[in-house]
């Protein structure tokens, strides 16, 4: 079995863990759920009639008083880095928060997740941020926690990069 350590990167609140859930348990919950530090689960998936166990670290979203500490990174073989849809002030962060992952991993495998696609109508990011991120060659895929849209997507295709 081949077992792959895989971090949930992004701001506070844009839905790490509600994608973790969503995957792991197929549950979501309207009630926010505040990471402390990092939370750890597990998922064995098939790809290519290969077993790969994914160690999900659910890392506490960036704030101002808080940034990842590099050693939640260590390890780590790729990452889902989620941006809210909703809020263009993640997006930036995530910027940050790549050009940081880079700094103490180098270049792993990643795929930006634009979640919250079921609020669509409140979105901040329009085409000229997705078209940005399409110009810096990332893997963008939309996502809801919520209706499931584009979760199993996402997480398929950072399997199949980090396997590539």
């Amino acid at each position: 079995m081949i077992i792959k350590k895989v971090c949930m990167l992004g701001g506070y609140g844009v839905g790490k863990t509600s994608l973790v859930s969503n995957f792991v348990h197929s549950i979501f919950s309207e009630k926010y759920q505040i990471t402390l530090g990092v939370k750890i689960d597990k998922k064995t998936v098939e790809f290519n009639g290969r077993d790969v166990k994914l160690m999900l670290w659910d890392i506490a979203g960036e704030e101002e008083k808080f940034s990842i500490p590099p050693t939640y990174l260590k390890g780590s073989e790729g990452y889902l880095l989620v941006i809210d849809g909703t809020r263009k002030g993640s997006y930036e962060q995530a910027l940050d928060i790549h050009t940081r992952v880079e700094e103490t991993l180098g270049q792993i495998p990643f795929i930006a997740v634009v979640n919250k696609s079921d609020l669509a109508e409140d979105w901040e990011l329009g085409r000229d941020i997705m078209d940005e991120m399409a110009d810096r060659g990332w893997q963008v895929i939309k996502s809801s926690a919520k209706s499931g849209t584009g979760v199993e997507e996402s997480f398929t295709a950072l399997v199949e990069k980090m396997l590539s």
